[in-house]
């Protein structure tokens, strides 16, 4: 994902949020559905999903604190998405490398939101 994004819009975090939105759902799409697999695509796709859109709620803030409350929402759903692709490597280990690399993603963007919470106080 991160490899053919145009360097630009790396820094445009609405539409880098959607990109990662849209990487996870077609990881898990991609994911063998079974009993185990079946909740963890469930949580994957739910905080993928959910960073772009507190986001986008986050930019819409009717004040400081409510942005960065939506901003922390954020930080917790990138990093909830860490821990459900640790698990999709459990569960399905030839996912492996993409999981790497949305790992990686989702770690860069979790730092991001750290940022941003960290400066609006």
């Amino acid at each position: 994902m991160a490899q053919t994004q145009n360097p630009k819009s790396k820094y445009d975090l609405e539409e880098r949020t959607a990109k990662f939105g849209e990487e996870i759902i077609k990881f898990c799409m991609d994911i063998p559905k079974n009993e185990i697999t079946k909740p963890i695509i469930n949580q994957l796709v739910k905080c993928g999903t959910s960073v772009g859109a507190n986001y986008s709620e986050a930019d819409d803030a009717e004040s400081k604190a409510d942005f960065r409350h939506k901003i922390g929402i954020c930080k917790k759903e990138s990093r909830e998405c860490k821990h459900f692709l640790r698990m999709s490597t459990v569960a399905v280990p030839d996912m492996k490398d993409t999981a790497r690399i949305l790992w990686k993603e989702a770690q860069e963007i979790n730092l991001i939101f750290n940022a941003i919470y960290q400066k609006v106080k």
